[in-house]
Parts: structure tokens; sequence; C-alpha cells
């Protein structure tokens, strides 16, 4: 009876103590709520009043509340601080002290992941790359039961891996994050896992796209970000297409599923689809923008025109309903990419056209120009070398280099600026010795990139041979071959192998003069590049006729006639056009409109 009475007494004062407590809670509870709703009052107001927020929400702390509600409010409170003052070091401390408290929490992730993926992005602001990192590493260890968080993180980790340019980490993330999201069966996000793993794939191989924009991945992208971000890089050289092919492949596999659902069928049911990256619409885009970018530096240019064409009809529809720059962005990008295409197939005149078609989208938003003018610049100035009017392509190409920043994109610009000056001949000596030593690929390259290196050795190669340094030379353009080979640059192989043909013929070795030219006509055929079929047609026709061998020199000098008369018509409409006139322009936002040419004033003897 005594136990049964204690028993008895143990169990009223516990019912008494739980009554006390749930009575304490819910007071807690109307308190908390009631601070909490007027410092989201303040927060909203129109202006917005921050200061009297941040009161409302430290209110909360002298209350002693549970740890839960304790750790929320120093989320809330760094989260305010953070994103709407300056005062970074109590912001800090505040979600610092939400993800110590969190993390003794159970059940508790998106308190303790929002905390960690905030922190990191204030450490990072900070300067404090070194803080980060093991925050998010610990964080993504943790978060592995969490589909979406633990997806954010692994995105988020990329992308700072990303920023400090070390894309082998970004890359080995992303591959984990694509395989996690295939194991917890989200199609969608995987397709934005390779994606982001494609395009981190062709920074690495140093191709001319600067992916800040569309590397920066928020939740949801904020508008703009692409055009705010993204500094898109103009030839800089043909990208390592043997590995990101299988990646491209995968990504347009999954692409394809999530462009055939409907909106309702894309509902986020599963936790790891909660991204909202881009809109489908646009991811479809970006695709078709991969593959171009993907086709123009493998040398399969018809094949990039037809994806141009595609991804341009896509895009006149949406911005039809959508006015996101992240639209007008694509569409400069994508000019940029056929604008190329358009040179190297003997286009000039549609080129010239497009290029001002850029600079109309261009004077639509500062922003825009902003991040593509040193790529117009080089653009103009790769037309200009096709018009042969050297002064104006030094010009341009001048004015580029003055206005990047970017490593890869300089290295470019050198390169071109010195085959400018080695056509010159002697005018600019002194000039174009700095420049091909401050591009020498032997030693000192001042980028990584694999491709740019290729094209230093071939410029080099180009520089020799107008020395008539002939072995030398021909050492050159065997390193630009081995380097181009290994990774199928098309472009790069035929205008190697045209010039060791062309050393050859001068050598007086003929065979070994045919061996270089047919294949590298067979390669300018295929994809197809005008002034290299023009090159190779004229050294085939000379090495026929000096080995009697009539009928097929007959043949080459036929191709070649063939050859001069497209390129000399397409030469004369490009330099008759109005837009022709943006070969001076060289400072401020481009000009709104164009004066009528009288024709073309330059000489098309070197070309033909």
């Amino acid at each position: 009876v005594v136990v049964e009475a204690k028993m008895a007494a143990q169990a009223a004062a516990a019912a008494q103590a739980a009554a006390a407590q749930a009575a304490q809670a819910e007071a807690a509870e109307s308190w908390y709520l009631a601070l909490l709703g007027f410092a989201e009052h303040f927060r909203t107001s129109s202006p917005p009043k921050i200061r009297l927020c941040v009161h409302c929400l430290q209110a909360v702390f002298p209350f002693k509340p549970p740890q839960r509600i304790e750790a929320r409010t120093h989320l809330q409170l760094g989260s305010v601080l953070y994103h709407h003052t300056k005062n970074s070091e109590q912001a800090r401390s505040h979600l610092e002290k939400a993800w110590l408290i969190s993390q003794q929490i159970p059940q508790f992730e998106d308190v303790k992941f929002e905390a960690a993926s905030l922190l990191s992005e204030l450490y990072c602001q900070e300067n404090s790359v070194d803080a980060a990192k093991p925050l998010l590493r610990k964080a993504i260890q943790i978060s592995q039961q969490t589909p979406y968080w633990h997806c954010r993180l692994l995105f988020q980790l990329a992308q700072l891996h990303t920023l400090e340019k070390d894309l082998v980490s970004a890359c080995d993330l992303l591959g984990v994050g694509a395989e996690y999201a295939r194991v917890v069966g989200s199609e969608y996000t995987r397709a934005l896992f390779l994606l982001s793993k494609g395009m981190v794939l062709l920074l690495e191989a140093q191709v001319q796209l600067q992916l800040g924009g569309w590397l920066s991945w928020s939740w949801p992208i904020p508008e703009g970000s692409l055009s705010a971000g993204g500094s898109f890089r103009v030839a800089t050289c043909p990208l390592q297409v043997k590995s990101v092919k299988p990646c491209l492949k995968q990504l347009q596999q999954c692409i394809q599923t999530i462009s055939t659902l409907h909106d309702d069928e894309i509902l986020p049911s599963n936790p790891a689809d909660l991204f909202h990256w881009l809109p489908k619409e646009h991811m479809c885009v970006l695709v078709y923008l991969v593959t171009v970018m993907h086709s123009m530096q493998a040398g399969y240019l018809e094949k990039a025109q037809k994806y141009t064409d595609k991804a341009l009809m896509q895009l006149e529809k949406l911005k039809m309903l959508d006015c996101s720059p992240i639209l007008s962005s694509f569409q400069v990008i994508l000019l940029e990419h056929i604008i190329m295409c358009r040179l190297v197939t003997g286009h000039k005149a549609t080129a010239l056209q497009e290029i001002s078609q850029v600079c109309q989208l261009c004077q639509q938003s500062p922003r825009l120009f902003s991040n593509h003018a040193a790529q117009l610049h080089t653009l103009l100035g790769l037309y200009c070398v096709s018009v042969n009017c050297m002064d104006n392509a030094e010009a341009q190409f001048t004015t580029a280099l003055r206005l990047t920043n970017h490593q890869e994109l300089w290295a470019f610009i050198v390169t071109n600026l010195a085959s400018v000056y080695i056509r010159e001949g002697n005018r600019h000596q002194e000039v174009l010795y700095s420049l091909l030593e401050r591009i020498n690929p032997d030693h000192s390259f001042p980028v990584s990139s694999h491709c740019l290196r290729a094209a230093a050795f071939y410029v080099r190669g180009l520089f020799s041979f107008f020395q008539g340094r002939y072995n030398e030379a021909k050492r050159f353009l065997r390193e630009t071959l081995k380097m181009s080979n290994a990774e199928d640059l098309n472009r790069l192989t035929a205008c190697s192998l045209v010039l060791l043909g062309h050393i050859f013929y001068v050598l007086g070795n003929h065979r070994e003069s045919n061996n270089m030219v047919v294949p590298a006509m067979q390669l300018a055929s295929k994809i197809p590049d005008m002034s290299v079929q023009l090159w190779s047609s004229a050294l085939l026709r000379d090495l026929n006729k000096a080995c009697g061998n009539a009928m097929d020199a007959h043949e080459a000098a036929q191709m070649h006639q063939n050859f001069s008369q497209q390129l000399l018509q397409d030469h004369i409409e490009a330099c008759s056009l109005p837009e022709h006139n943006l070969i001076t322009w060289t400072d401020g936002p481009p000009p709104v409109q164009f004066q009528a040419q009288n024709g073309p004033n330059t000489s098309l003897a070197s070309l033909l």
C-alpha cells in the first residue's frame, strides 16, 4: 500500500509537472509567436524597418526559450543581419550559434543545414574560404538522409571549388551529386548535376565560356544572375572534346526525359527535386547551347548551325512571354558561337550582320554590354582578319585586351594579335617578339589550357615558317598535331597539316607534302573550313603540276578557282554592308547607326 501510495504521489506530481510544462510551453509559444509576428511585420514593411525587426528577435533570448526556438532565432537574426545590414560580425556570431545548437537537437535538419549553408556563404564573403570548406564538408557528411539539403550543399561546395579554380574537386563533387540523385530517384536533379559537371569540364578545357553565371548555384537562381556573372570568352580554342562527350550525352538524355513531362508531372514529390535551378524551357535552350559549343569546337559546324537555329527559334518563342535577362544572355552567347562558325565557313557578310545583332542586344542592356564588350571586340578583330583589314584587327584586339581581365581570353587575343603581326612582316618585330615570349608554350605558358597551348605551338610554327626556319617550324607543328589529335581538335589539326604540307613543298619533298595536304583538305571539307580548303587546293594544284599529274592539277585548280570566287563574292558583300563601319569602333558603347559603304577597300591578294 505504501508503495502504491508513493507511486500515486509520484504520478500526481508528474502530472502536475507535465501540466505546468504544457502551460509554460503554451505561454512561451504565445509570446514567441507575438515577437516573431512583429519581427516579420517590420522586415516586410515598405521600406523595411530592419532595426526594429532585429530588436524583436533579440527580445526572444531574455525569456530563456527552449533550444529549438533559441537556435531558430539565432538563424533568423543571422539571416536578417547578413542580407540587410553590413554587420557581418554579428551575423556570423548568430549563425555560428545556430549551427552549434542545432547539431545537438534531433530532427532539426532545416535550421541545422540552412545555418551551415548561410554561414559558409558569409565565410566566403569575408575571404575565409578555409573556414567555409570544412563546414560544408561536415554538413554534407551528416545530411545524407536529407536529400534536398545534401544536394544543395554539394552544389554549394562545388561552386566554392569552382571559384577557387579547383575544377577537379568541383567535378568530383558534381559526379557524387549525380550518382546520389540517381540513387534517390531524382532524374531532374541528376540532370542539374550533369549539366553543371559538363560546364565545369568545359571550364577545365579553358574553352570560351566564363561560366560564373550559370555556375552560380542559387536556390532559386536570382533573376539575371547569368548576365550579371557570365562573361563569355570568345573563340578561345577548341575544347577537350573526348572528355566532355560522355557527360553531354547523359545530359541530353536526361533533358529529353524532363522536356516531355508536363508541369503537373514534375511537382516535387521527391525531396531531392525541390530545386528550381532553371525552368525546363530554359534548361532545354542551355543544353542546345552546350551542344552548339561542343559541335563548333569539335569542328562539326553544320551540327552547330542546326542546333543554333533550334535554340534561337525556342528563344524567340520564350521571349514573347518571358522578359528574363537570362534569355538575352543565351541569345548573345549563341550568336557569338555562330559568328565564329560563319567566319570559318566563309560567310563573313552574315557574320557581320550577326555581330551587329549582338551590338543591338547589348545596347538594350548596359550590364550585358559590360559582360560582353571584350568578346565583341575580339569577334570584330577576327572579322577584320578575315577581310584582311589588319590595322583594324590590331586595334580591335588591343581594345579587347584593355577590356578583359580573364587570363584565357587574354592568351587567346594575344595569340591572334601575334598572328596578325606575323602576317604584317617586319612592321612590329619588337612587339611580336615580346608577345611570343609571353605565350611561349615551352615554358611559362600563362594558362593551364591544353588547347591554348596547342594553338600557341601553331603560332610559333607559323612564325618560324615565315622566318624560313623550317626545321624549327616542323617541330612546333608536330607538337600541335600531337596535342590536337589527342583531343580531336579537327580545325587545329587541319591548319597544322596544311602548313606542314606547305613547308615540305617548299623543301621539295613533294611526297611528304602530299601526305599532309590530302588529309588536311579532307578534314577541312568535313568541317567545312573555307580558308584551309582554299590553301589546300592551291597546294594540291602546285604539287600535282610539279609531279606532272595534269588532270589532278586541273581539278585542284578548278577547286581553287571555285573557293576563290566564293570568298571574293562574300568579301565584296561584307565590305559593302553599312555594318562594316563597326571595324573602326574601339571606344564606348556600340554605335547605334551605320553609314553605308561605297565598296570594299581592302586587298584580297593575301586571301586568294
